[in-house]
């Protein structure tokens, strides 16, 4: 049998398709900036937990070898046995069960001790998307001082 109406048969008109195009693209430009904006917020957020990881494992590597590792020894002294100086006479490692991570825009922690900021122990970081000492929002550094975040206005360390 042949369908009863001519309009069930040619499908959607042009204005309704485009209704349909033009109400998606309105939702997409609403929630792409709040989803975009929980990605960066997600990036730091991991960056400061992986901080807080390290400085849990640097402490338990300073209770074991009275000194934390020289910034030459770096943070591959928490999943090796390092050498050189200090030595690491009581290393009961690996202090880490992975390897070490990058920090989540790719590049290695920035690890320095005795820190510029902390002499009397180490100075760990992140420059943040951007790569670059200081930065705001997601370009801000993610240090393991101070709670955590360093503005631009700040005058301390590490280059």
């Amino acid at each position: 049998m042949w369908p009863t109406s001519r309009r069930s048969a040619r499908g959607f008109t042009l204005i309704e398709l485009l209704v349909v195009i033009t109400v998606i693209a309105i939702l997409a430009g609403l929630v792409a900036p709040m989803v975009l904006g929980h990605v960066s917020d997600a990036k730091t957020s991991a960056a400061r937990a992986q901080v807080e990881l390290f400085a849990l494992a640097l402490d338990a590597y300073r209770l074991d070898n009275d000194y934390y590792p020289a910034t030459a020894q770096g943070l591959a002294a928490l999943r090796e046995r390092p050498s050189g100086d200090p030595e690491a006479r009581n290393w009961r490692g690996p202090y880490l069960r992975k390897e070490i991570p990058l920090d989540p825009w790719g590049r290695p922690y920035v690890y320095k001790s005795p820190g510029d900021v902390n002499p009397m122990s180490y100075d760990l970081l992140s420059y943040g998307r951007d790569g670059q000492p200081g930065g705001s929002g997601e370009d801000a550094d993610i240090t393991s001082w101070s709670g955590g975040s360093r503005d631009a206005g700040s005058t301390s360390p590490p280059p």
